[in-house]
């Protein structure tokens, strides 16, 4: 994991700290010589004791765990309305639905286009499920163009039929294949090329990426639920689980 080595070496910072002697107000600060001596015998202790910088790291680990929770639990209760009530966020299923999911993904990620068919499977079996879409586009230029075009397409009255077609494609996106997508649904990919030069694209796209980091989203896909964020890829019998949930109250 690339965050050990940072993470051992301030342990380490600590634990000199821990071992080195409280000075007195009128005791002379530690000399350079005191200080090594003092990170020699933390040295030797931690190589005789090595468990203890795993126990070290796994309560750091935890700390920061919990720490990203209550970051999200606020994050949900401050940003409600921009997460569920975005009157520019596309939405899939029944707009009107008395059960809304939302999905933040990335026209890129190979998870989010695993879980498409069971959400699909959800809108289709649930008439009064809403899904709010979160364009996220995090895995590189191709997934910038394909958010933008997505969004664009919205002008000409397909988001829905494009956004499938971009769901669908398998492989590394480039731009001759997003348009080629765009060609396949009907939209006039000429017009889509400006409409997607527009500035309130751009402003949506960072209205997005805002949101998920006020929410400690860094990856996609991940859903939200009332107030619970589920990252990750969720199967047919976990979406209906949630929507069950939500309805019960």
């Amino acid at each position: 994991m690339p965050r050990l080595p940072i993470r051992a070496a301030a342990l380490m910072a600590l634990a000199c700290a821990a071992f080195a002697p409280l000075p007195a107000a009128a005791q002379q600060p530690t000399t350079p010589e005191q200080k090594a001596a003092i990170e020699q015998i933390v040295r030797e202790y931690l190589i005789r004791n090595p468990e203890v910088i795993v126990e070290a790291m796994q309560a750091l680990e935890l700390r920061e765990q919990k720490a990203r929770l209550e970051a999200q639990r606020l994050g949900l209760v401050e940003h409600r309305k921009e997460i569920f009530e975005d009157p520019e966020a596309p939405v899939l299923g029944n707009p009107q639905g008395d059960v809304t999911l939302v999905e933040f993904f990335d026209y890129q990620c190979g998870y989010c286009k695993s879980v498409f068919p069971d959400l699909q499977r959800l809108i289709k079996a649930d008439g009064k499920v809403k899904v709010v879409l979160k364009e996220l586009p995090i895995l590189g230029p191709a997934s910038v163009t394909a958010a933008k075009a997505s969004l664009a397409a919205r002008l000409q009255g397909k988001y829905v039929p494009f956004h499938v077609a971009l769901m669908e494609l398998r492989g590394q996106l480039d731009d001759a294949k997003i348009f080629r997508a765009a060609e396949a649904v009907g939209l006039d990919v000429e017009r889509l090329k400006r409409d997607m030069e527009e500035p309130t694209i751009a402003a949506h796209l960072t209205r997005n990426i805002q949101l998920a980091d006020a929410l400690q989203i860094n990856g996609t896909p991940a859903f939200i639920a009332g107030d619970r964020l589920i990252p990750g890829a969720v199967p047919l019998d976990r979406l209906l689980e949630l929507v069950r949930a939500q309805r019960a109250g």
